[in-house]
C-alpha cells in the first residue's frame, strides 16, 4: 500500500510546487517607475507613429497590430504611476495624476477602448472607416490623458 501511495504523494507535492511557482512572478520592469513609464510611453508613441504611417501608406490591415499593442500597453499605464513617483526633474507627469486617480485610470481605460476600436476597424480592411478612427485617435485617445495629466513638452 505504501509503495502505491508514495508516487501519488510525490505528484501532489510537485504539482503544488509548480502552482506556487506560477503564482509568484517577478515584477515587470526595472523597479524604477519613472524609467519604466517613460519606456512604456515611448513604445506607445512609436506604435501610434507606426499606425499613422501605415494609414498614410494605405496599409489599413497593418494598423491592427499597432492598435493591439496600444490596447495592451494601456492596461499597464496605471501600474507605472505608483503613488510617490512624482519627480518633475525626471518626468512630465503632473501631480494631478495622483490627486485625480480615478480620472487618470479612466483616461487609461479610454485609450484601451479607442485602441481596441481602431484594431477592430482595421481588421475589417475598411479603409474609410479606419481612416476616420485614425483621424480622431490622437485627440480622443491620447489627449484625454496628456492634456490634464502631462506637462506640455517644451517648444
Amino acid at each position: 500500500m505504501k509503495r502505491r501511495l508514495m508516487p501519488r504523494v510525490g505528484l501532489v507535492v510537485v504539482g503544488m510546487i509548480v502552482l506556487v511557482g506560477c503564482a509568484t512572478t517577478a515584477p515587470i520592469g526595472t523597479g524604477d517607475p519613472i524609467a519604466d513609464r517613460q519606456r512604456l510611453m515611448k513604445n506607445v508613441g512609436g506604435n501610434w507613429a507606426d499606425a499613422q504611417a501605415k494609414a498614410k501608406a494605405g496599409n489599413i490591415e497593418g494598423i491592427a497590430i499597432n492598435a493591439e499593442a496600444l490596447a495592451l500597453h494601456s492596461m499597464r499605464i496605471a501600474s507605472v504611476f505608483p503613488e510617490g513617483s512624482l519627480n518633475p526633474e525626471k518626468s512630465a507627469a503632473k501631480p494631478e495624476i495622483w490627486q485625480k486617480w480615478p480620472e487618470f485610470q479612466a483616461a487609461a481605460k479610454n485609450l484601451q477602448a479607442h485602441a481596441e476600436k481602431l484594431r477592430d476597424t482595421a481588421r475589417t480592411k475598411n479603409a474609410d472607416a479606419t481612416q476616420a478612427v485614425v483621424k480622431d485617435f490622437g485627440r480622443l485617445a491620447c489627449g484625454t490623458c496628456h492634456t490634464p495629466f502631462r506637462v506640455p513638452p517644451k517648444q
